[in-house]
């Protein structure tokens, strides 16, 4: 069990990216495989602001594409949407205060890691090396 970060989608949606090939090859095994599977809702507004961005995609996505592209994937058999629980605050706070280096940008891969040890996992496919600043984690960069 494991969560597909933001970039791993975006490189599978995007003929151009060099990483395309294979994380396309990974979403579609993924799909089919019968072990659950996670993203966040984070993970997928994500995807679709930055599918969509003129400056991000040569050939941005039209938010409707971005979307289709998501309900592809969520159509996807085990394919689970992490939210938080009652325990999320505590969490987030013990991560503030094991990570002092959280600020900016990083915030919104504290709330992936919040969310991935409030449900048990710790393991995520991203092609982010921040995701390395937290010990707990096992980061499998496919590229």
């Amino acid at each position: 069990m494991f969560v597909v970060d933001t970039n791993i989608l975006l490189y599978a949606a995007d003929r151009d990216a060099p990483g395309h090939g294979t994380c396309r090859e990974l979403l579609l095994q993924w799909r089919q495989q019968p072990t659950p599977w996670y993203l966040t809702w984070g993970i997928v507004y994500e995807f679709i602001r930055v599918a969509t961005h003129p400056n991000v995609f040569r050939q941005p996505f039209s938010p409707a594409d971005a979307w289709q592209f998501i309900r592809a994937l969520l159509a996807s058999p085990n394919l689970r949407v992490l939210a938080e629980t009652p325990r999320h605050s505590k969490l987030l706070g013990q991560i503030i205060e094991q990570t002092p280096s959280v600020r900016g940008n990083l915030v919104f891969d504290v709330h992936t890691v919040v969310l991935m040890r409030e449900h048990g996992l710790r393991v995520i496919y991203t092609h982010d090396a921040d995701f390395n600043r937290f010990p707990d984690l096992q980061v499998v960069d496919p590229l």
